[in-house]
């Protein structure tokens, strides 16, 4: 009888079990469509201890809190609440990512991310900065991090949380130094690349390391200053080779690290008021890198872009000046090859969501961390960020404070890094720009590994950095460019962005006597692109002189290239055959003179394969290419790209390159949080950048001393919440390509007002 009996209570077991998984499963459903719905309060009055005294907070139609504070202790505490109300998961994400501790939450799945997090020792680092920082600067960051902490304990839990099943821990004031380095860490010169770098230079038969990785192209060179340009020694001849390799790209290029700005003195301007410009290129994401906040304390009123998880304003502007930054793109720390006997341990313990916990051990040499050890052999990082423990934000601390371009470069003396382009323009009219940060004097620039026997690099001083002296009358800009002309001593990079944004923002500047703020945001969405219109125009000479104009598999390709305006709006036809024109050159191009080295050159080069290609096809140096036929270079890459990709290239460059802006948790099968979708709009070398994962980030025009003029935007919206209604409702307004002014004045924020919030003490 029990042997009968026993089917039917396993079916009865599996039944319940069964049973109790789907309602876990709908328990589950039910706590996500909570996390959905859930939106931070805006109006009406919180009691909250820690406040000196109450705080308003106005909302405009963007959400974009204005934030007004008897005390500048308040005015960051409401700050932290309000960013914590609508960007707490983007910025516990940020820390766990810095701090190595994605695994927690999500799996096995991020636990070599977690490793690779934990090479550079940053909680260290983070913690020497916060003992290194002033008292008063120590003071603000508890003021934010206690804002953060009184919202996630009055705030309703964003919908990520629901759908991980964990709650964030109480933020640190160290955290935000944390959150801080990630994006430090997605501008510096990667160790990575200078070991890939090295290891391209030990290469027999490799081209010179020099010509590989171009300081410029010499035909597009803009510097900021001098206006001389410098001379850039010619692409050497090499011995030829004998295999044609035409290959296909590889899906989606390495992103560029890239950003534009500019600022013209009063001058020069329709306004009578000195006018800037910036727009910072970073990764395409929802949320957004910045959030908008105007922060109003006792000595303290400035606007503009925060990022998530930090205090203050980063790039925006005060009561009396502007300022935006783009990347330095040079040497930012020095590498050695040591031997590991010796070197001491760190060991770290990772814990691990649905799976044990992990232990791995790192090294540390007399000259810095290992990035990579093999063979008894360590490549040993000396970075400044370790050597200097000093936080970028006291200076952001400074600019924010700053009352003319005379503060804002004393600001700029104690910024360690990463270096960037500072441009300010202030009231009186002038404008000034200065490169500041801690570059190490290494005489191999990035391109080479060092002995073990080397020393220590000083760092460069500030006085000897690139500047502009301040002036009514002067025009600065930079893109990442090499921002300095003939004269000065040193290389300072392993190869700057390549110059083509640079150069086209020099020709638009000089296209009128007098600019106004219209300009600039039109300036700022031009998609002209140098490069894809030289190698479009001399692949079509290169198809008439080897007869292939009438071929009738090209024929319909040849015709879009002809048709092509050069530039790469959604509407453009032309634009797409262009593009993979480019992209299959390139690829086809460094596969042949670096076989084998292919992917680590690339990888490395930041668009120096491009700056490489364009001169050898303009010099005609021989042998980098078989029988030094660069014209069978661009025939085989048009018919390589049509056989590729086909009729596909003769959409409209909209339809071809439109991209989907997603969230973190989308390849976790969470697409319902991806942001909109926006058409092909630029590439990577037009000044109006998008490309698959990275953007203009956000769009600034300042008419300076007129705050409410000009304006700010940027791409999804102010809220990281779905159920906000404020999730994705600035993008209409981003694909449009307008420039909406962000209220500065008493009047101006009033009239924009459409919720209230008062914090006021418990």
């Amino acid at each position: 009888m029990t042997a009968r009996r026993f089917p039917g209570v396993v079916g009865r077991a599996l039944a319940l079990v069964l049973l109790a998984l789907l309602l876990l499963v709908c328990a589950w459903i039910a706590y996500a469509a909570m996390g959905i719905r859930s939106a931070s309060q805006t109006s009406g009055v919180i009691r909250l201890p820690g406040l000196d005294a109450a705080v308003k907070i106005f909302r405009d139609e963007r959400d974009i809190p204005h934030i007004v504070a008897r005390t500048d202790h308040d005015a960051l505490f409401a700050q932290g609440y309000v960013e914590a109300s609508d960007r707490l998961f983007q910025m516990d994400l940020l820390r766990r990512f810095v701090y190595g501790r994605l695994a927690e939450i999500i799996g096995p799945a991020a636990l070599s991310a977690d490793e690779n997090a934990r090479v550079a020792p940053i909680r260290s680092i983070v913690d020497a900065q916060w003992a290194h920082m002033s008292g008063s600067d120590r003071a603000l960051l508890q003021a934010y991090s206690d804002g953060i902490n009184a919202a996630m304990q009055r705030e309703a839990l964003p919908v990520e949380f629901h759908l991980l099943l964990y709650k964030p821990q109480p933020w640190r004031p160290q955290d935000s130094l944390a959150a801080g380095m990630a994006t430090v860490l997605d501008l510096i010169d990667r160790w990575d690349d200078v070991i890939r770098r090295d290891a391209i230079a030990r290469t027999n038969g490799a081209p010179p390391i020099e010509a590989l990785y171009s300081i410029t192209d010499p035909a597009y060179d803009a510097p900021t200053v001098p206006s001389e340009i410098a001379s850039v020694p010619a692409i050497p001849s090499r011995s030829p080779r004998t295999q044609t390799a035409f290959v296909i790209p590889s899906v989606g290029e390495r992103p560029p690290v890239g950003s534009n700005e500019w600022a013209v003195g009063a001058v020069h301007s329709s306004t009578g008021r000195a006018l800037l410009a910036n727009d910072p290129h970073l990764r395409l994401g929802i949320p957004g890198v910045w959030y908008l906040v105007d922060l109003r304390g006792k000595n303290l009123h400035v606007a503009g872009g925060s990022l998530a998880g930090t205090p203050g304003v980063i790039l925006g502007h005060n009561e009396n000046i502007a300022w935006g930054a783009t990347n330095g793109t040079v040497v930012t720390e020095v590498v050695y090859r040591d031997p590991l006997a010796g070197a001491k341990r760190r060991i770290e313990t990772f814990h691990v969501r649905f799976g044990r916990d992990v232990r791995f051990t790192y090294y540390e040499t007399k000259h810095g961390f290992a990035a990579e050890v093999a063979h008894g052999n360590a490549y040993a990082v000396d970075w400044n960020a370790v050597r200097v423990s000093a936080s970028p934000l006291t200076a952001f601390n400074g600019l924010d404070r700053a009352r003319n371009i005379a503060g804002a470069i004393q600001a700029l003396r104690s910024y360690p890094g990463p270096p960037q382009n500072f441009v300010i323009a202030d009231r009186s009219g002038a404008v000034a720009y200065h490169l500041a940060g801690l570059i190490p004097n290494d005489p191999f620039w990035g391109l080479r590994v060092h002995a073990t026997t080397d020393p220590a690099y000083p760092f460069i001083s500030f006085d000897r950095l690139p500047h502009a002296g301040v002036s009514r009358s002067g025009i600065v800009f930079t893109a990442n460019n090499r921002m300095y002309g003939a004269g000065f001593p040193l290389r300072l990079s392993p190869n700057f962005a390549a110059p083509y944004r640079a150069r086209r923002i020099e020709s638009l500047l000089s296209s009128k006597r007098r600019l106004s703020v219209n300009d600039f945001a039109e300036f700022q969405n031009d998609t002209l692109s140098y490069p894809e219109c030289d190698i479009a125009r001399d692949t079509l000479a290169a198809l008439r002189r080897k007869g292939l104009r009438n071929d009738a598999a090209l024929r319909p390709y040849i015709s879009a290239l002809q048709g092509w305006n050069g530039r790469l709006d959604p509407e453009s036809r032309g634009a797409a055959v262009a593009w993979e024109l480019r992209r299959t050159a390139v690829a086809s191009f460094a596969k042949y003179n670096l076989e084998g080295m292919t992917q680590p050159y690339q990888a490395s080069a930041d668009n120096a394969d491009l700056v490489l290609l364009m001169r050898v096809l303009r010099e005609r140096p021989r042998g980098w290419w078989p029988n030094s036929d660069y014209d069978d270079l661009l025939a085989g890459a048009l018919k390589t790209a049509v056989r590729t990709y086909g009729t596909r290239m003769l959409q409209t460059w909209g339809d071809y390159a439109k991209v989907t802006v997603k969230h973190p948790l989308s390849s976790m099968g969470f697409s319902f949080l991806n942001g909109a979708a926006f058409p092909g709009d630029g590439d990577s070398f037009s000044l109006h950048v998008q490309t698959a994962d990275h953007s203009q980030s956000f769009r600034a025009v300042w008419d300076v001393g007129n705050w409410d003029s000009g304006g700010m935007v940027i791409p999804s919206g102010e809220s990281g919440q779905l159920g906000s209604g404020h999730y994705t409702d600035l993008s209409p307004t981003w694909i449009r390509r307008q420039i909406v002014p962000l209220p500065f004045s008493d009047r101006a924020i009033r009239a924009s007002t459409r919720e209230t919030l008062t914090l006021t003490p418990e």
